[in-house]
């Protein structure tokens, strides 16, 4: 008797961060991520700075994206001059992600979008961002918690109907509780996304984009939730399937695109 063969793992691209080391940068990612996506039915694929080519060809092996939490986006990307506060700037990373995201646009590819992963979602997509929530938002919650990361400290309300509300498990609206460690967030939303949470102080805490197959951007580190919070699990499970739902729609995988080159072999733009 035949049996069907065993469809493979959608790949998800993960960028990541640049660390400064007395022997030479690092790249690092948290293992976190690579968890989340892995229990979610999904196989990373750890997307560094590289030349454009080799950028190319790994990404053309993918179905999902997803952008991880980091240090800030240098304002350059936005036209003014640096915070004061302002750290962790790389701007290999930055035009990493900034590319990658509007390829995933472009694409219709499924993108989750962490903390950091929000912001560049928003500048990439034409938005701006406070560069420091406590002096440019006065009266602003405090959003970098002492707790351990898997607590969620603060909710997060969500707008009815949306789809982080859908995924959350709160489709006709209602609060997750969500854990913060930023001082950065979203200002002016990008034309083509939509902010559908916020916390009680008014920062956007989610954004998403009508009409695309998968874009969701929150502002809290949900890999660290999996464990004990449903609507943090869920999220990855509908992002990464999502991403199989695209493998799928494009067809073929990554035997023909790992051996007809960058951009071969999967039917993409």
């Amino acid at each position: 008797m035949a049996h069907e063969r065993e469809r493979p793992r959608p790949a998800i691209a993960i960028t990541c961060s640049i660390v400064a080391h007395e022997a030479g940068d690092r790249f690092m990612l948290p293992r976190a991520y690579v968890r989340a996506v892995v229990d979610a039915g999904g196989t990373p694929l750890i997307v560094p700075p590289l030349p454009a080519a080799l950028t190319a060809e790994m990404f053309a092996r993918c179905d999902g994206l997803l952008l991880p939490g980091g240090g800030d986006i240098d304002p350059e990307l936005l036209g003014e001059e640096p915070h004061p506060w302002a750290t962790e700037i790389y701007r290999e990373r930055d035009d990493l992600e900034m590319g990658l995201c509007r390829l995933a646009l472009a694409r219709d590819m499924p993108l989750l979008a962490i903390c950091r992963g929000e912001q560049v979602l928003n500048v990439a997509a034409g938005g701006t961002l406070f560069q420091d929530i406590p002096s440019q938002l006065p009266g602003a919650l405090e959003h970098r918690q002492d707790e351990p990361r898997h607590h969620g400290t603060h909710p997060v309300r969500l707008e009815a109907g949306s789809l982080v509300a859908r995924v959350a498990g709160v489709a006709g609206g209602g609060e997750v509780l969500a854990n913060s460690f930023h001082h950065q967030g979203v200002r002016d939303v990008a034309a083509g996304l939509r902010a559908t949470g916020w916390t009680s102080d008014g920062v956007i805490e989610a954004v998403e984009a009508p009409g695309r197959r998968f874009v969701i951007g929150v502002q809290w580190h949900p890999e660290c939730m999996v464990d004990d919070d449903p609507a943090a699990r869920r999220l990855f499970l509908e992002f990464v399937a999502a991403a199989a739902a695209y493998r799928e729609a494009m067809g073929d995988g990554w035997g023909s695109a790992a051996g007809a080159g960058a951009g071969a072999g999967r039917g993409r733009p």
